[in-house]
Parts: C-alpha cells; sequence; structure tokens
C-alpha cells in the first residue's frame, strides 16, 4: 500500500502526521509512505529526521487583508499554485498512493485536491472545532473528513463523512504519573503552576506575566511557577520582571525560562496551566487532564482559539478568559481562586480525560486501511 501524508507551516500540523504513519508503518510494514509539504518550512526539518522520504512544493499562503500589499502576495500565491498544481499531478503519477491523508495547513491543498480529482481515496483532519480555509475548499471532495470535537460535525455539508478520531498526542501526555513527573522534576507536594503563550501574542500576556509575578512575591510565592517567555519574550522580560521588583534569585519559586522542553512532566505534575488555545495544545492537556484557564489569541486566522477554548468551556474543563480587556490583578485571583478550589480542578480533570480520544492515531489508521482503493 502506498500512502502520502500532506501537511506543513506548523508543529500542529506536521507532529500528528507523524504519529499516524510511525503507527501505520508498525501495523503494516510493507507500507510505502511519502509526506508532501511546502518548500522552506517547518516539514523539512521535522519530516526526514523521523526518517520519512518528503517531497516538497513551491507554495504560498492566502492573505486576507485585501490591501496593495495582499493583492501581491495574493497574485504570488495563485502563480505558485499553478506550479503545485502540476508537480502534484507529477507525484501522484510516479508514487501511484492508494490514499493522501491531509492534516492541516496550505501546503496540503494540492494533493488533496488532484488526488480527489483522479478518484483516490482522500482523508483531511481538521485540529480546529471550525473547518480551517484549506479544510473548507476540500471538505466536499474529501472522503473522510476527520475532526477533534463531536460539536464539529455539523459545520460540515455531509456530516455522514465526518468521523471523531481526537488528534493523535505523544504518549508521554497520557501516561506520564503525577507521581513519576514529580520525582523527575525534583518536586515535593508544593502546588505547581505552569504558564506559557507560544509566539502568537506573547508579547502581550508576557507584559502581563511579569504583573503576574510581582502579586505572586507580593502574596509570598503561594505555588512554584514555571513560565516561558519564548524566544522573543526571552530578550526583555527578565528587565521588565526586574523593573516590576521581581528579584527572581531571591525567589527560586519562580522559574523562567525561554522554552518548556518537558511539557509532558510538566503538564502531569501541574495543578493548573494558563495557555493559549491552540488545537495541539489543547488536545495534549486533555490527554493529561490537566486544569486550565485559557485566554485565546486574538491574532488567528477565523478566531479559530475562540472556538476551540469554548468548545473545552461548554464541558466545565476550562475556565477561558477574553485578552482584551484583562488585567494582570484579574488573571492572579482567577488562577489563585482555581489553585485553592481542589473540588473545581478535580472536576476539570474529569470533564477533560472525557473528552480526551486517547486512540487518535489509531482510529486515523483504520480510517485508512478502510478507505484505501
Amino acid at each position: 500500500m502506498n500512502v502520502i501524508f500532506t501537511c506543513g507551516g506548523t508543529a500542529g500540523h506536521i507532529n500528528p502526521a507523524i504519529s499516524v504513519a510511525k503507527l501505520l508503518k508498525t501495523k503494516k510494514p510493507d507500507t510505502n509512505i511519502l509526506f508532501v509539504g511546502a518548500e522552506g518550512e517547518m516539514e523539512t526539518q521535522l519530516v526526514p529526521r523521523e526518517g520519512f522520504e518528503l517531497k516538497t512544493l513551491k507554495i504560498s499562503n492566502y492573505c486576507r487583508k485585501l490591501n496593495l500589499s495582499g493583492i501581491r502576495h495574493n497574485l504570488v500565491t495563485l502563480h505558485n499554485l499553478r506550479g503545485a498544481l502540476r508537480n502534484a499531478d507529477r507525484i501522484l503519477r510516479d508514487f501511484q498512493p492508494d490514499v493522501i491523508v491531509g492534516t492541516g495547513g496550505y501546503a496540503s491543498y494540492p494533493m488533496l485536491h488532484r488526488g480527489a480529482k483522479r478518484g483516490i481515496p482522500t482523508a483531511v483532519h481538521e485540529a480546529n472545532a471550525m473547518p480551517g480555509l484549506t479544510t473548507r475548499m476540500v471538505a466536499n471532495t474529501a472522503t473522510r473528513i476527520l475532526v477533534c470535537f463531536e460539536e464539529s460535525r455539523s459545520h460540515y455539508k455531509h456530516p455522514e463523512q465526518v468521523q471523531v478520531v481526537g488528534m493523535p498526542v505523544r504518549q508521554e501526555f497520557i501516561y506520564t504519573t503525577r507521581a513519576e513527573a514529580r520525582a523527575r522534576l525534583g518536586l515535593g507536594e508544593e502546588p505547581l503552576l505552569v504558564s506559557a503563550w507560544g509566539s502568537l501574542g506573547a508579547q502581550e500576556m508576557n507584559k502581563l506575566m511579569a504583573d503576574f509575578m510581582a502579586f505572586e512575591v507580593r502574596d509570598g510565592c503561594p505555588w512554584r511557577h514555571i513560565h516561558a517567555t519564548g524566544s522573543f519574550g526571552w530578550r526583555w522580560m527578565p528587565k521588565l520582571v526586574s523593573e516590576k521588583g521581581v528579584d527572581l534569585k531571591a525567589h527560586p519559586e519562580l522559574d523562567m525560562r525561554e522554552y518548556i522542553h518537558n511539557m509532558p512532566d510538566l503538564m502531569a505534575a501541574a495543578d493548573l496551566i494558563l495557555t493559549r488555545a491552540g488545537a495541539s495544545s489543547l488536545n495534549e492537556i486533555e490527554a493529561a487532564g490537566l486544569p486550565c484557564i485559557i485566554i485565546p489569541s486574538p491574532n488567528v486566522t477565523d478566531n479559530h482559539q475562540d472556538k476551540n477554548a469554548r468548545v473545552l468551556e461548554r464541558h466545565g474543563a476550562a475556565l477561558v478568559l477574553d485578552e482584551a480587556g484583562l488585567t494582570a490583578e484579574a488573571l492572579y485571583y482567577s488562577a489563585q481562586a482555581l489553585m485553592q478550589d481542589a473540588p473545581r480542578r478535580q472536576a476539570m480533570r474529569e470533564a477533560l480525560h472525557g473528552m480526551a480520544v486517547l486512540d487518535s492515531a489509531e482510529r486515523i489508521v483504520q480510517t485508512i486501511l478502510e478507505i484505501a482503493r
């Protein structure tokens, strides 16, 4: 069997495809797998590192700002798309796939579109609660639409083709225990709060976190707090925190770092996380069953993060706060209230575990095998 995985742009699109490809290869060792992505994007690093062959297309995204710069960008995108579709046809002729699986990003459109035109079974995985542009463009011709939330089914013209499969996450998020994680982190039973805002809009949230830390110091650092600034925030946030009167050396309970590299351990060990509402992050939170305060980024296309967060909110699995008008004081007291409310955190954990799809990769592999021609 020959299978194409097409994805690109962000780790949230690429890593789920890699997880499914690995499981498929384990179950069907004679499967030939080819990844197709965009030139110069993250997939050119991540996919070869996992031992899979990658072919790239010259393709760019669509700009929704219809000013002069946006129009120029979209003219280039149209030119690139024509060439990408021709190259997609060439890849299809050479590789002869039995199934094409797209896991998101504009890079997946040419293969899914041309594959469906040739009658090749296609499956598109949509990580967000609402379908993105690429998913909307291929949904009517896809053999299967794979979604993370039951609530997403109603957004598609052919709901009978929609399957709820969740989103593949690393096994460590599912199986790491609190005791194991805390032992590795050198923690006892002290409460632990984690905060990380990613790259989109992290500057404004990092500014809030500087004042947040000042409140923690004022109250005698009532919990251990690990905060990831991101690469840009790391350049200026330590100085800002110092200006707020926070001496990090004098308060080892406050651990500010550029990145969090051991997130499965931190999620297993933590009592609460403050974060954004990217689809990949929310699925990791569900798998870990970690109580959360979510501040959706206002800087993403189609307001996807707010829609993702509201699904968890409706299930009682998250506290969602709007960034507009949010103050550090309001965020601090919201976090404090949850850190002091063990029964509510337990209810959140139960709701998150109820939403989590722990066999997501298995479900997607089964779908691939079912639709293979």
